[in-house]
């Protein structure tokens, strides 16, 4: 590894330093041998200042690291629940055919522990999906997913993304059902087995989405209760849920 000039300067600085600091010791106190003594017993120590320095502040400074890319990648969830998920909640619950199974296990309070959104994603990972494409607006799903598309190519190019592998999975699973459905040149007259596909392809990004997003509102539970409370208040899978603070 090549030192900057600073580097160098302040390397040598500190090496006359040390050099003077002893001179000074035997010209004063005149006891080599003491000079020598306490001089292998700093050299002594110095294994433990290298196990100091490079593991254990190396540590401290990686997790330093990882909370700063955690947070990070929170806002770019954030944003993407914002421009893209929530929406697209409300969408994808319309092609379940059993989506009422759901309501019950998905109707959070302000009151959520860690507990009840560990049962919950529970529920979601036990759900049996029963997707059907022709029980939901397919064309405006396709509208909808077409003009989001720049948003969604610009969330995967974000390198920050390569440390959140499910999170990355629901972005090429619902990229992919863009896709899919842009496609098509009448997405109101398809045959049998192509609509069996789409329904397959809204399944995966539904069930990716959930998770995802109980994942993410179990972090506004304890790091932002104010914007949890505004996902509880907005919640699509809640019938009494309304935006305005009535207590």
């Amino acid at each position: 590894m090549k030192l900057g000039r600073w580097q160098a300067a302040l390397g040598g600085s500190l090496v006359a330093s040390s050099v003077i600091i002893y001179y000074l010791q035997y010209v004063i106190f005149g006891k080599p041998e003491d000079t020598f003594f306490y001089m292998f017993q700093d050299l002594a120590f110095v294994p433990v200042q290298v196990l100091l320095v490079t593991i254990m502040l190396n540590q401290l400074f990686k997790r330093r690291e990882q909370l700063a890319l955690q947070k990070k990648l929170n806002m770019v969830i954030g944003a993407f629940f914002s421009e893209v998920g929530s929406k697209l909640l409300k969408s994808f619950s319309e092609f379940d055919i059993r989506d009422g199974e759901l309501h019950g296990a998905l109707k959070m309070t302000t009151g959520w522990t860690g507990r009840d959104f560990k049962e919950a994603l529970a529920r979601v990972r036990a759900h049996e999906f029963a997707i059907d494409s022709k029980k939901g607006d397919l064309q405006a799903l396709r509208e909808f997913l077409s003009d989001q598309k720049v948003f969604l190519l610009g969330l995967l190019g974000n390198p920050n993304l390569l440390e959140h592998e499910s999170f990355t999975e629901l972005l090429w699973g619902v990229f992919h059902l863009t896709e899919e459905l842009s496609r098509r040149q009448d997405i109101e007259i398809i045959p049998a087995p192509d609509q069996a596909h789409i329904s397959g392809d809204i399944k995966r990004a539904y069930t990716l989405l959930l998770s995802e997003w109980l994942a993410y509102n179990r972090h506004l539970k304890d790091d932002y209760p104010y914007m949890y409370s505004f996902v509880v208040r907005t919640n699509p899978f809640d019938p009494d849920a309304e935006v305005e603070v009535k207590s």
